[in-house]
């Protein structure tokens, strides 16, 4: 080791760290650990986000927007990026791409004027119009230094509806009313009480992130509220139908018929709504994390950010849930139904086939009768076309001065017809032995 080399500092490569041995998404694994913070924010500071509903097509158009304006001259943003931290002229700017929508968000550091003044943000509302996807949210915050008066609260809030909560373990106190203001926002006033370092950015982050994945966690209760009618016609039709099921002279078609209908009808509404369904049971997780992490603390009377929250929130979740567990309750059903009616069929199945085979018993005992009826009257037949012929001989013999005794005919008879039947059973004996063999 050479003088004055920090022992601790090792300048020779280790074998098993090689860029060749590397796994392919260590990189992009390690970067991810890393994305998603909101930049610095210091009180006094003003912050206006834009979340953008968009389409894959809405996200290429984003993207694109953002090369622009950002690389103009050289290679475009990857296709594969997801969040995006850049100066806006004297803004700051942040920009996040979810798997359903997009956030914009810009902050202007050191404003102390009006609070919900949107002047900070004049130079971006031609950028913002141009904006691609629809508008699900937008949050305008004022971030202060010195604890507002509460004139002024009354007058950026309706206080029927308004919000007061302690944040950060006592350090940030927050105000919000969560209306739609004229200005096409939402408002909310944070005061810092004492946040050092990155308090003040990630309770920003929180905070609006629980905003966010509450409205998009919501959008599940309408489609669930749209398609409950539905559910409802539905499972009245499957109680007709299982009634039905019951009844021993309903015809197992039509049965058949109305439930594949109701299956398919069942299945389609399942399909249209359970990726909805799935993502708002995720946002709301998301939603009770952010809470807990914000660690609220109510203040006296007034509301606090967790109580709205999960007043509003939980039962709009739990009416998802139900709706969701009656279509596994109705699939379920359903499929009990058709197990019911497969029975049926199967029973009325194996009812037929026994008659067919009870009568085909029948028939062939019958044929085995006529069958016995037919070899005696044949032996009799034969043994009187032979003795026929053994009279035509007896009389040729005659003319020819050969005399047989009178008795001849007569003792004849029963000859001819052992040996008839004799003969017949032999050969009915022979072809039943080679019917067997093959």
């Amino acid at each position: 080791m050479r003088e004055g080399t920090d022992p601790a500092v090792s300048t020779t490569p280790f074998p098993f760290i090689e860029p060749e041995r590397n796994h392919p998404l260590r990189a992009s694994l390690s970067t991810e650990m890393h994305v998603r913070k909101m930049p610095h924010v210091v009180a006094p500071a003003r912050m206006l986000q834009i979340v953008m509903l968009a389409s894959p097509q809405d996200a290429r158009e984003g993207l694109a927007l953002l090369s622009r304006h950002f690389a103009p001259d050289g290679p475009p943003l990857a296709e594969d990026i997801r969040f995006l931290t850049r100066p806006f002229g004297a803004l700051g700017f942040a920009w996040e791409r979810h798997a359903e929508f997009m956030t914009y968000t810009f902050i202007a550091p050191g404003h102390e004027g009006e609070l919900f003044d949107l002047a900070p943000f004049a130079e971006v509302s031609d950028w913002i119009a141009a904006l691609p996807g629809s508008i699900i949210r937008s949050s305008h915050i004022s971030l202060v230094r010195h604890e507002p008066s509460e004139a002024t609260v009354h007058a950026h809030f309706a206080f029927d509806d308004l919000i007061i909560s302690d944040a950060a373990h006592g350090k940030a106190r927050l105000w919000s009313d969560f209306r739609l203001h004229p200005d096409g926002c939402g408002r909310l006033l944070i005061h810092d009480r004492g946040m050092t370092g990155i308090e003040a950015s990630q309770l920003l982050q929180r905070v609006l992130e629980l905003g966010n994945y509450r409205k998009m966690a919501l959008l599940g209760l309408p489609e669930a509220q749209a398609a409950t009618p539905a559910i409802t016609a539905l499972e009245k039709e499957l109680t007709a139908i299982t009634i039905q099921v019951a009844q021993a002279d309903t015809d197992d078609g039509d049965i058949l018929e109305q439930l594949t209908a109701l299956s398919a009808s069942l299945a389609q509404i399942a399909a249209s709504t359970r990726y909805r369904m799935s993502a708002t049971r995720a946002y709301s997780e998301i939603c009770i994390d952010r809470i807990r992490r914000l660690a609220v603390s109510p203040v006296e009377g007034y509301r606090s950010f967790d109580d709205f929250t999960e007043r509003r929130l939980l039962p709009a979740m739990r009416s998802c849930e139900a709706f969701s567990r009656r279509i596994d309750d109705l699939s379920r059903q359903a499929a009990w139904t058709s197990d019911l009616l497969r029975t049926r069929v199967d029973t009325a199945l194996a009812r037929r086939n026994r008659d067919l085979l009870a009568s085909m018993d029948r028939r062939t005992e019958l044929q085995l009768r006529l069958q016995h009826t037919v070899e005696g009257l044949s032996v009799f037949a034969i043994s009187y076309y032979a003795l026929n012929l053994l009279h035509h001989l007896e009389e040729a013999l005659g003319h020819a001065g050969l005399h047989l005794p009178e008795m001849t005919d007569a003792l004849l008879i029963p000859v001819l017809i052992f040996v008839v039947w004799r003969s017949v059973h032999h050969l009915k004996t022979k072809a039943t032995g080679a019917a067997g063999g093959h």
